[in-house]
């Protein structure tokens, strides 16, 4: 059993699902920034107040998956990206404490920039994490030694910021989707016209992106045509980007929600598959690259770690079923809502 691949799997498993799971949390804040009603931007946060803060359990998950499979990839990943992380805990946090802060005055000010501070600091992540997946594919500034040799500036290269763009249009998408499924009246209607237009923004954005990624990562698509799961993927991703509007049109927002979830998983699959097995591709050699085997960690903390996982990930998926069981059906404002 080559552990360092099984681990390889399992920290791009974590990756899709706080994707799928906070991106429609993130995706719902951005177009909270679009609605103009009070009543409006209170569906949208209580929508997602019960599970925003156990959808971020996975990015914490993932990280602390990372350091310990792979802790020269953790130490590069966070000491690169440093001011672009530190920018997006902020995102972050002002985020989080807008749902506390918000009703505490009765001053349509007050609410007026925590509606902000919600809004931006899901803007912002949804962008920042499309950046630092851009930079990871095109590769960063790598010497022999694996130590960054770039800079922050840098870091926001064209193709990086298109990724960027990308993230935030398919998590808006995938936010406007689970919106469909917890709101009526005038905010569900506006929310479809959403579905629509992220949806046509996003396959523009995404072949442009996948052309722009011969240019810029063309390492990614090396041997992927004789690859059986790439086939499978690009057919998966295919199919979601057919079924979304399809589901939408029907009214069939669960199925579209579904799709939208398989379409993300897919991307990330995509990406995966194409940097296997690095992990950090370096962009002044690739043979300078972090990979499964150069930065992992020992095999008797691979093994502990797998035994860890096989009782704690069902656990964790056991919890977040039955935590949408509970919440599930349309948001009803009361005197203890957001």
């Amino acid at each position: 059993m080559d552990l360092n691949i099984i681990w390889f799997l399992l920290v791009g498993v974590l990756i899709i699902g706080y994707a799928i799971l906070d991106g429609f949390d993130l995706g719902a804040g951005v177009l909270s920034l679009f609605t103009r009603r009070d009543h409006d931007r209170r569906i949208i946060m209580n929508a997602i107040g019960p599970v925003w803060d156990g959808n971020e359990v996975w990015l914490i998950t993932g990280g602390g998956a990372l350091f310990a499979a792979f802790p020269r990839v953790y130490a590069t990943v966070f000491s690169s990206f440093y001011l672009a992380l530190m920018l997006l805990l902020v995102a972050l946090i002002f985020r989080a404490v807008s749902f506390e802060f918000r009703g505490k005055v009765a001053s349509p000010g007050w609410k007026a920039a925590w509606d902000k501070a919600f809004g931006f600091g899901s803007l912002l992540p949804a962008l920042l994490f499309g950046v630092a997946v851009g930079n990871i594919l095109r590769g960063i500034p790598l010497n022999a030694e694996g130590v960054f040799t770039g800079t922050f500036l840098g870091l926001l290269n064209p193709y990086s910021l298109l990724v960027g763009i990308l993230s935030l249009i398919m998590f808006t998408m995938h936010g406007a989707i689970y919106l469909t499924m917890k709101t009526e009246g005038e905010l569900h209607a506006a929310m479809e016209g959403w579905i629509n237009r992220m949806w046509m923004t996003f396959v523009v954005l995404y072949v442009a992106t996948t052309i722009t990624s011969y240019g810029a990562a063309n390492y990614l698509f090396e041997g992927v045509l004789g690859n059986p799961l790439w086939w499978m993927l690009f057919l998966l991703v295919l199919a979601a980007i057919i079924f979304v509007p399809v589901a939408a049109k029907a009214r069939r927002f669960g199925w579209a929600f579904i799709s939208s979830s398989l379409l993300i998983s897919g991307v990330i699959g995509l990406a995966f598959i194409g940097m296997f097995p690095r992990l950090v591709p370096s962009l002044t050699n690739l043979d300078y690259s972090l990979t499964i085997y150069n930065a992992s960690s020992t095999p008797l903390t691979h093994w502990v770690m797998f035994v860890i996982a096989l009782v704690g990930v069902p656990v964790v998926l056991v919890y977040t079923i039955w935590i949408y069981r509970i919440f599930k059906g349309k948001v009803q404002i009361h005197e203890d809502s957001y």
